[in-house]
């Protein structure tokens, strides 16, 4: 049996309970309580109660996506050239570059190609390259004699924090090493792709054979399986264009074949491009095709005229042409004559009959 004070306590809780926490019955009258009981009411998620559906997983492939070659159309060299060449009308010729896109055949995963080239034909001459030795040395006054920009530790180092540096490449002796850790200018160059490093091969003991190589070289590096260079300017010859497409391809090739051990890459596909155009896929041919060298006037909504003022590329290039212009060859120059001189004839015919009389 519970004791008195166990009781007290009891009936203290019920008296006190209504005072600490009032009830709506006791504090609102009864026609109001069912309106402010439904807002305070939570209303329910609405996603179903019933089981979820397990999505599909898409698959994930493990190479890169290839093009059927057998189902597009491909191009001579020089036949990619002329219809590129087309597409480049009107335009700055200091400005207007061939791109070069090698597609390549290997996995998602694994080392990627990344090296540099010297092209028989270069395509950039305005490199400047500053390298990092001895202040004062004959390493520094060499490298100055050989086309290096500027030479030297302290003095390189005070031109990059200033932000007065102008390269577009740099070298480091593998002397000068420690001196460029201390330096610190890893958040300087890092973004911009100048920091030294012996992955890059950019820290030698060889820097005048480097400064050579690179004085007119290009980096190239592969990415979702693309290798991209710029192959050539827009004044080149078909055959200097050739030379390089020649070296670039072959470079290519050779870097491959020293991956093989780690995964497996080949050469898809090379597809010539220029800067405001589409890209042509190459078959390696070099000579024009005979479908190539005729240019084709297509039938449009105007009729049946001839196009003239343009050059039309066949099909198989990988970018819609949108909006060109076509200019009307009329086929009777003798009736159109005849419309514009007879309105002429019938305004000053009135005038010169009065004037006969």
């Amino acid at each position: 049996m519970a004791s008195i004070n166990q009781c007290l306590a009891s009936m203290a809780r019920l008296s006190l309970a209504t005072t600490s926490r009032p009830t709506i019955q006791s504090t609102i009258p009864k026609y109001l309580a069912p309106s402010i009981v439904a807002q305070q009411t939570r209303y329910a998620s609405g996603r179903p109660s019933g089981p979820k559906k397990k999505e599909k997983k898409r698959r994930q492939f493990k190479s890169f996506r290839v093009d059927r070659l057998d189902a597009m159309q491909q191009f001579a060299l020089c036949d990619a050239v002329r219809y590129a060449r087309a597409f480049e009308v009107g335009q700055n010729p200091l400005s207007v570059k061939y791109d070069l896109a090698v597609k390549l055949k290997t996995l998602k995963s694994g080392p990627v190609i990344k090296s540099r080239i010297r092209l028989p034909h270069p395509v950039k001459t305005d490199r400047r390259i500053g390298v990092i030795c001895r202040e004062g040395s004959a390493l520094a006054i060499q490298a100055r004699a050989a086309g290096a920009v500027a030479a030297g530790e302290e003095s390189l180092f005070q031109i990059i924090r200033d932000g007065s540096m102008d390269f577009t490449a740099m070298i480091c002796d593998q002397g000068s090493a420690d001196a460029l850790a201390k330096a610190n200018l890893g958040r300087l160059l890092g973004p911009k792709g100048l920091m030294p490093s012996v992955r890059t091969k950019t820290i030698s003991n060889n820097v005048l054979g480097l400064l050579k190589e690179m004085a007119g070289a290009d980096n190239y590096r592969e990415k979702e399986g693309v290798i991209r260079l710029a192959i050539g300017q827009l004044g080149f010859s078909p055959e200097m264009l050739a030379a390089n497409v020649k070296a670039f391809v072959g470079q290519i090739k050779d870097d491959c074949a020293k991956l093989e051990d780690q995964v497996n890459k080949e050469v898809h596909e090379v597809v010539l491009s220029t800067t405001h155009g589409p890209g042509f896929s190459l078959n390696g041919g070099f000579n024009p095709t005979e479908a190539g060298a005729r240019i084709k006037y297509p039938k449009t909504e105007l009729g049946n005229e001839r196009m003239t003022g343009i050059m039309i590329p066949p099909k198989g290039i990988r970018q819609p042409l949108d909006r060109i212009i076509f200019m009307r060859e009329p086929r009777q120059p003798l009736l159109l004559l005849v419309i514009l001189f007879v309105p002429i004839i019938l305004v000053f015919c009135p005038a010169i009959l009065q004037l006969a009389e």
